[in-house]
């Protein structure tokens, strides 16, 4: 089996450097060459014919966005992870990259108290990114991060849906997630008659900014969770960067707070911590959503609303940048439905006005209802 080849586009020597040793370290990739720009980048792709592309995101001259457009004009398949700046402006762009079609990103390993450190931190966060992404490229197995196919005959059998009015609606999704939510909520009215509890794997600041996008593209607000915030239908609460989310019961009203309690499946925030609330606080009047993402983070969550009689739907493998939180889920035997990510907000939308009429669902958006939990 070939190792997987990786071009390192960054404009700082000392990133190139440390980049190039950490992968070149793994016995599963090979450094195919690095550029310091990318019109030399864009040079050296038909003659090194990369797996995948690291790419800067704030380059002097061709800019990571510019060279990014060019990449998929003639290479629109292939793998590309931006690393960007722990900034602000850094993860403007970097949101920006993605919607332009790249595959993911990461933070740069800045701010370490040692070279160690930062090798550590490409070991755990980068290495890890682009085996999952080229798994279907060169054949490798990644079984902790991408979902394989059950064999036939295997597949726990299905357990009866029960037909509770649901109440609340989680989604779970980490790779390629940005582009998937963008697709999902604009594509549900702003009439919804639930809230919607969101996990996207991100850090800090990036997750303050795709709420504020997200609301901007979509018929509904989108909010970056605080501590407090109140469930309201047609409101979408995402998780905060390094903190929890979870769904709480105050009196007669139902909130959302955040908390930092050890990591999950080394997520913070955690998919399962979300999901395992909302089967202990709605049970069977939950709806859980696992979308585009690597690893298994989600998987016990669902199996928890299962458990209380709970609905699942997933992505399916077509459309997954990476089939692994939404594949583990499928292979369990969890999911009451596996759908292509254009299907997925219809679908959403018809189990959340199943026993529901949109009469009332109208007045109540005008007289602000929240969620009571009862």
């Amino acid at each position: 089996m070939r190792k997987i080849r990786v071009l390192v586009v960054d404009d700082a020597a000392a990133v190139r450097r440390l980049v190039s040793e950490v992968l070149a370290c793994d016995p599963a990739i090979e450094v195919a060459g690095v550029a310091p720009t990318g019109r030399l980048a864009l040079a050296k792709l038909p003659e090194l014919s990369p797996d995948l592309v690291t790419l800067d995101v704030e380059m002097p001259g061709m800019s990571g966005l510019e060279t990014l457009a060019e990449i998929r004009t003639y290479y629109p398949d292939l793998p590309v992870i931006m690393l960007s700046a722990h900034t602000e402006q850094g993860a403007v762009v970097t949101l920006e990259a993605l919607s332009l079609g790249a595959s993911d990103y990461l933070p740069k390993p800045t701010g370490f108290s040692s070279s160690e450190e930062a090798r550590e931190y490409l070991r755990e966060q980068l290495v890890p990114k682009i085996k999952a992404l080229c798994a279907g490229r060169v054949g490798h197995a990644v079984s902790v991060l991408v979902a394989q196919p059950v064999p036939r005959g295997t597949r726990p059998a299905a357990v009866q849906q029960r037909a509770e009015r649901l109440e609340i609606v989680g989604i779970g999704v980490s790779t390629g997630g940005p582009n998937a939510l963008a697709t999902v909520l604009s594509g549900v009215a702003g009439d919804f008659p639930l809230p919607i509890i969101v996990v996207q794997h991100m850090p800090p600041v990036f997750t303050r900014l795709l709420a504020e996008r997200l609301s901007d593209r979509t018929p509904l607000r989108v909010r970056e969770a605080v501590p407090g915030g109140v469930l309201e239908p047609g409101v979408v609460w995402l998780a905060r960067g390094d903190y929890h989310l979870v769904v709480e019961r105050e009196a007669k009203r139902l909130t959302v707070n955040i908390n930092q309690e050890p990591r999950e499946n080394s997520c913070r925030p955690s998919v399962d911590v979300l999901f395992c609330s909302l089967a202990r606080v709605f049970g069977a009047r939950s709806l859980a959503v696992v979308l585009t993402g690597m690893g298994r983070d989600g998987l016990r969550g669902c199996q928890e609303i299962r458990d209380v009689g709970g609905q699942v739907i997933v992505q399916d493998e077509a459309t997954s940048v990476v089939w692994g939180m939404p594949g583990f889920v499928a292979n369990a035997g969890l999911a009451h439905a596996v759908l292509p990510l254009d299907l997925v907000a219809g679908e959403i939308e018809r189990r959340a006005w199943a026993r529901r009429s949109r009469t009332m669902a109208a007045t109540s958006a005008g007289g602000r209802r929240t969620v009571s939990g009862g």
